[in-house]
């Protein structure tokens, strides 16, 4: 590597979320989620960072995932040491004696065990690719499900779970391997060996994140509590700073006394972040990269030291700075302060995150990375001759949903990917504090480099100036998320703005119970954490017609079953409209809806 050659910096930030599944009132996990991808990706993507001493990453984690997590792991402990009862429906039945017996209550159960890709994780394993076709036809043929045997569940069931399991763990753990190897006709001791793996696995799987961070490979950062759109809890009129013409809920005030809520979710958040990893976390992915001026401000005064967005909002904010963006792209590479906050901003390159998210999951694994490598060698080659600040390059995905659309969940892509870049001369794994210690090391002697030259060369009239980073101020942010720069996934259709509409009736009775102090502290604690779920934002990325119908429904039912807690939690009668659907979805989006591109494919 030529001598003038400055490596890249690249930051590879692997963001983790569920949003709450668990019913509050009864403890009832609505959906598995959580502990699916538990077993599968948040167990693999430890697992390959483990494998690679010389990778650094950044993970980060919703407060709100990690908490779910810890109650999986514990509601199974219990169960294989004293009986009690696992509050998941479908992870219950893996380990109930005897499999349901009325039909509504099989059907549901076998149509459970559908929801997975059909090419990567069905498909590698014939028998359970039969068992699935059994059930794809007899849910179109009337009381064929009469005729199905307990065994033919409980060998679907085991199936299911064997097809949603890391492959990390299909390769080394020999209890896998050998139910695997097994194929058929499962006993209760076999569904038992199963969950301990399961839970062997929740149990341990924060602490090897934890011992990751405590050895420096990797940074831990969070999402504020319950993974809220910060900017339109601020001021609700904030989409309209990249999308003047959106259309927003009928509310003139916006959301009510958004900014205390706000604290509240990073307050807590950071509360549940400590608790669990023992340690602050030092930067923050607000949820959805969703950023504004006001957001950066509140983070700076939380005491978080960086935050990241989305490529296409700082693609607007230095346009409305006035500053023309060259087709360099080097104004996306490095980290930008906003006002006073003391908060630095990084920002997402969307071709390099999106084709991970997207495009790669077709490639053969090898070829895969070998582009992927070879798109920051071009960088690393194209940096201007002189210029002293290092490139940083970031890559901030979802770390979970993607894997499914690739071959053994990822494995080969991201085994080949971190064993290239690990040992790249060209490129530098980092992590967002690292590259703001590097950035901060470097603008210091540039000013010692400029303090000496006009020392001695003031009275030269050939006086040079030393190359400069680019500037890293923004005197103007445009509101947005990384999804397209805009709100537009959350807000501005009939079915999202319903669902505004519908938070903020609730939200203004939580406001009336505490004025009116009748609720005791346990009750107004509940409230606050109820309150908390349904300001999350998963819930209207769902609503609309883009969205699949099925997907559509589960999170429509949740959302209002959140609600209808908040209000009985607040001890008053839910208004009538939460007993009834209001968005009913229909689309056939890329990757079920999941993930999203960050440029607006129009």
């Amino acid at each position: 590597m030529p001598d003038k050659l400055k490596p890249i910096q690249l930051v590879l930030c692997w963001h983790m979320h569920q949003p709450e599944y668990r019913d509050h009132a009864s403890g009832v996990f609505q959906l598995p989620w959580t502990y699916l991808h538990a077993i599968k990706d948040y167990t693999d993507m430890v697992a390959h960072l483990e494998s690679e001493p010389d990778a650094r990453a950044v993970v980060n984690f919703a407060p709100i995932l990690l908490e779910q997590i810890e109650d999986y792991a514990i509601q199974i402990e219990t169960w294989l040491e004293r009986g009690e009862a696992i509050r998941d429906p479908l992870l219950a039945a893996l380990g109930a004696e005897d499999m349901p017996q009325s039909a509504e209550q099989r059907l549901w159960l076998a149509q459970s065990c559908l929801k997975a890709n059909r090419t990567h994780m069905v498909e590698p394993w014939p028998i359970f690719k039969g068992l699935v076709d059994m059930v794809a036809w007899m849910q179109h043929q009337d009381h064929t499900i009469d005729y199905v045997s307990d065994q033919f569940l409980v060998d679907l069931l085991v199936w299911y779970h064997l097809a949603w399991m890391g492959e990390t763990l299909r390769r080394s753990d020999l209890r896998i391997k050998h139910l695997i190897e097994q194929g058929t006709h499962f006993s209760m001791r076999d569904r038992r060996v199963l969950i301990e793996v399961i839970g062997e696995n929740l149990t341990r799987l924060l602490d090897r994140y934890r011992l990751l961070a405590k050895q420096e490979r990797i940074e831990l950062s969070l999402t504020p509590y319950g993974h809220p759109i910060m900017p339109l809890m601020i001021d609700l009129s904030s989409a309209r700073e990249a999308w003047p013409e959106v259309v927003l809920p009928e509310e003139p005030k916006g959301y009510p006394d958004g900014v205390r809520r706000v604290s509240w979710h990073l307050e807590h958040g950071q509360a549940v972040f400590k608790r669990v990893f023992g340690m602050s976390a030092k930067g923050c992915w607000p949820s959805e990269g969703s950023i504004s001026g006001p957001t950066l401000d509140m983070l700076g005064q939380a005491g978080f030291r960086w935050a990241a967005s989305g490529e296409t909002v700082l693609a607007n904010s230095l346009k409305a700075s006035g500053r023309k963006l060259m087709e360099s792209r080097d104004w996306l590479y490095t980290p930008y302060r906003y006002g006073d906050s003391g908060v630095r901003c990084f920002f997402r390159d969307d071709k390099l995150s999106d084709a991970i998210g997207f495009t790669y999951s077709t490639w053969h694994g090898d070829d895969a990375a070998a582009n992927f490598v070879h798109e920051l060698e071009t960088m690393a080659v194209s940096q201007e001759e002189g210029h002293a600040a290092p490139k940083i390059v970031s890559v901030i995905l979802d770390g979970e949903n993607a894997w499914e659309y690739y071959p053994a969940n990822g494995y080969y892509f991201l085994s080949r990917l971190y064993s290239l870049l690990a040992e790249h001369p060209m490129i530098q794994m980092t992590t967002f504090s690292e590259a703001l210690t590097l950035v901060d090391s470097v603008g210091e002697g540039m000013q010692g480099v400029a303090l000496a030259q006009e020392m001695t060369t003031k009275s030269s009239a050939r006086q040079t100036t030393p190359a400069q980073p680019p500037t890293d101020r923004l005197r103007r942010i445009v509101s947005g998320s990384w999804v397209y720069g805009t709100f537009s996934t959350w807000i501005g259709d009939h079915d999202k703005n319903q669902g505004w509409s519908m938070l903020i009736a609730a939200k203004q009775a939580y406001d009336n119970a505490l004025a009116e102090h009748k609720l005791s502290e346990d009750s107004l604690h509940r409230a606050s954490e109820q309150l908390a779920i349904c300001e999350g934002s998963d819930w209207c990325w769902w609503f609309g017609d883009y969205n699949p119908s099925g997907s559509v429904s589960d999170f429509d039912r949740l959302y209002r079953l959140h609600l209808t807690n908040l209000y009985r939690f607040l001890e008053l009668d839910p208004p009538d409209y939460l007993s009834h659907a209001f968005t009913y979805g229909g689309g056939d989006p890329v990757t079920g809806g999941t993930m999203r591109r960050g440029q607006d494919p129009a």
